[in-house]
């Protein structure tokens, strides 16, 4: 249970949803996680929610890891910047990166095509979730360069390079892809991986609160969005990640591209509630169909 222990990891965006979970599972297997994010217990970002990177550090240790909780604007350069020169003082190495820093969901305007898109939300859009992605790789490549075996993880939407409903919302779900393998390219002689992972239909807390539903009695969602029923919790690309860091054989997954179900399928993992939701099979059988 113990596989990760010595190694440090980085989960930028880990204040709640995916980040949380991942943090968590990492934890678990014994990581010393660094935690990032905007809100902590005595400030909250402008998304308002009430999750806090102390809590997600807490959880971390609880799971018999090591937390770490940074306050960090990831579209800063003096905070990312100050990120790594701490992580290198503390540790002189990073194993892991994990970057799930998104904060997109109030700048996207569904059903509004090119041109009539608020173009101010959506140049905030390709700022907070490609820019920074840049920015927080570029200062910890040298880092990941010495670690010799070390794994990047970029959190995206989707497996493909095909429209996601928003151009905006696209072009910065599918730039996380790309970014993933432009950084495999670059990294692999350096026994350091990099794959972009996505999950299906997320309940994460804002969700779960948006559905007015918990954890426990999620299905009654479904019967304000039926597609809701595949949904999958972050635990679910929690163990996903963590399957990922644990895999001796990560250098033959370069610059790939997963979903959460697919590698369900690979290394047997279940959601919390026992199940293995395939949002693929979902989408295919039923909103495609």
């Amino acid at each position: 249970m113990q596989s990760l222990k010595g190694k440090i990891a980085l989960v930028a965006g880990g204040t709640r949803g995916a980040g949380r979970d991942i943090s968590v599972k990492l934890g678990e297997a014994g990581a010393k996680v660094y935690v990032t994010g905007r809100t902590t217990r005595n400030q909250q970002s402008p998304m308002g929610r009430s999750e806090t990177i102390e809590e997600t550090a807490e959880m971390v240790t609880e799971a018999g890891g090591i937390g770490i909780p940074v306050k960090v604007d990831h579209t800063v350069e003096s905070e990312v910047k100050g990120l790594f020169e701490r992580i290198k003082e503390e540790t002189g190495r990073l194993d892991i990166l994990v970057n799930d820093i998104w904060g997109g969901d109030p700048l996207t305007e569904w059903g509004r095509p090119f041109g009539e898109h608020d173009l101010g939300k959506g140049m905030q859009m390709q700022k907070q979730a490609v820019g920074l992605h840049i920015m927080t790789a570029h200062y910890a490549i040298p880092l990941l360069r010495e670690s010799r075996g070390g794994l990047v993880i970029k959190i995206t939407d989707g497996i493909d390079y095909e429209p996601r409903g928003s151009f905006y919302y696209s072009l910065a779900k599918i730039s996380a892809i790309h970014i993933a393998q432009s950084l495999a390219a670059d990294l692999k002689d350096y026994d350091v991986a990099s794959i972009a992972v996505t999950p299906g239909f997320l309940r994460s807390e804002a969700m779960l609160e948006l559905f007015g539903v918990t954890e426990e009695n999620w299905k009654e969602a479904a019967e304000i969005d039926p597609h809701f029923i595949a949904s999958e919790s972050p635990y679910y690309i929690g163990e996903a990640v963590r399957c990922l860091a644990e895999d001796p054989e990560i250098l033959d997954k370069t610059g790939s591209i997963f979903s959460t179900w697919e590698l369900s399928e690979v290394y047997g993992y279940k959601d919390i509630d026992g199940t293995q939701p395939h949002w693929g099979n979902y989408y295919k059988n039923i909103i495609k169909a």
